[in-house]
């Protein structure tokens, strides 16, 4: 006779006991049961009732159990959030690329909305033959695809003068990593003519606030681009639809969207806001001038103060991000007791230049008080300082290029929060 299949309590004791087991044996680990086998043994609303169809959901949205994974606005931050900034949700992320609807924003006079039928781009000054593009003209140059990571030069910048905003969407997430298709500038550049007294160049946004900012032609002829496309859609409007520069590993407001000029001088254009409102102020009342590079810089993502530990004792993974504008990560080291032990951290992924590059350290945590850190090394040897070096160097009153050191403190129930330690 045939063996019949065991009763159903019998089997859900088998489901049980099997799950459990396996979970044990694939990993390793002191596995316990967790409970809520039932949805496993009971049939659920999902796969009691058919789902949506195809057509319901014509461009993707997260799941709906996924609706706390936004941008975040500091209200009192800005008088009005037309001039302001959101947060990229770093500790809710995992890899390197940001989700479009994730990256954040900074805005100085909001969201401009262009008609791509009617958007041109101008290039004037200092060449032989002035030009206007139009969307169209641009895709008919040769494309090209890069990884970068844009962060505002004032990430971190609330930090400065101590610990400030508890999470790291908000000490770190003004930064995203996305990869942009678009043209050379270059090639732009060379059709237009540039003449050889050409030095620098001034990008201007077409928003409300006409936004420049003067870039040197060394570096608009290096690696610069003019993008119309991320992560392999149109740019979304916050992000400068439908086209924006592109200036890797240097500072955001470099990175002019709504992009509708680009004037060739002899020199930095010393008109409107740009060349006074983006120096970093020293103790001594002298200011450091174009620092337009975005140093070597990390931070833990989670375990972090908007992602505690809730599982108890046990194995915990230990991950966060790096990144410089020298190029490529070439090192993590990660701290459990606020940088008097450091151990290397385990890079994974991509490892691109002038991109974000994610680490990871496990370990199991025995339920003590732990102070968390990283500090990153880059490709050229620079290394992540701690922010008593980085203060004793520059002073408090800047509040730009802050890359020092981020200590999380963790408490026994696994409570963390933002901590500075000498």
């Amino acid at each position: 006779m045939a063996d019949r299949p065991p009763p159903l309590s019998s089997r859900r004791g088998f489901i049980k006991s099997g799950l459990i087991g396996a979970a044990t044996l694939a990993s390793g680990l002191a596995a316990r049961a967790a409970g809520g086998e039932e949805v496993i043994t009971e049939i659920q609303d999902w796969n009691r009732y058919p789902g949506d169809g195809v057509d319901a959901r014509p461009y993707g949205k997260p799941s709906q159990f996924e609706a706390h994974v936004v941008r975040r606005n500091v209200p009192w931050l800005t008088s009005d959030t037309i001039s302001s900034v959101n947060f990229t949700p770093l500790h809710e992320l995992d890899g390197i690329i940001t989700p479009n609807g994730l990256c954040f924003e900074r805005h100085h006079a909001g969201i401009a909305e262009i008609d791509p039928a009617a958007y041109r781009l101008m290039i004037n000054g200092l060449v032989e033959r002035p030009l206007v593009f139009t969307l169209a003209d641009l895709k008919r140059f040769p494309r090209e695809n890069r990884v970068y990571f844009l962060e505002c030069a004032a990430n971190s910048g609330m930090e400065w003068r101590g610990a400030q905003l508890n999470g790291c969407q908000f000490t770190h997430g003004m930064v995203h990593c996305v990869m942009y298709t678009g043209v050379r500038l270059r090639h732009l550049l060379d059709e237009a003519g540039l003449k050889s007294e050409g030095k620098w160049l001034l990008a201007e946004g077409a928003d409300a606030s006409a936004m420049t900012r003067s870039i040197p032609m060394e570096k608009a002829l290096d690696d610069c681009m003019v993008a119309f496309a991320m992560n392999g859609e149109a740019l979304r409007p916050e992000q400068g639809y439908p086209v924006r520069l592109v200036v890797p590993g240097w500072e955001g407001n470099m990175w002019v969207k709504w992009l509708r000029r680009l004037e060739v001088g002899d020199q930095p254009w010393q008109h409107r806001e740009e060349t006074s409102k983006y120096t970093d102020l020293l103790a001594n009342g002298k200011a450091r001038r174009f620092t337009w590079l975005m140093d070597v810089k990390s931070v833990i993502t989670s375990p972090s103060p908007q992602a505690p530990i809730t599982h108890g004792k046990g194995p915990l993974v230990l991950t966060g991000l790096a990144w410089s504008g020298n190029g490529i990560i070439k090192r993590v080291d990660v701290s459990v007791d606020g940088g008097r032990n450091w151990k290397t951290a385990r890079l994974d992924g991509p490892s691109l230049p002038m991109a974000l590059h994610r680490f990871y350290h496990e370990f199991d945590w025995d339920g003590s008080e732990l102070f968390l850190q990283s500090r990153a090394i880059d490709e050229k040897g620079f290394v992540q300082p701690t922010k008593e070096a980085l203060r004793a160097a520059r002073g408090p009153n800047s509040i730009y290029h802050n890359n020092g050191i981020q200590t999380w403190h963790v408490n026994k129930d696994g409570v963390i929060e933002n901590v500075e330690i000498s």
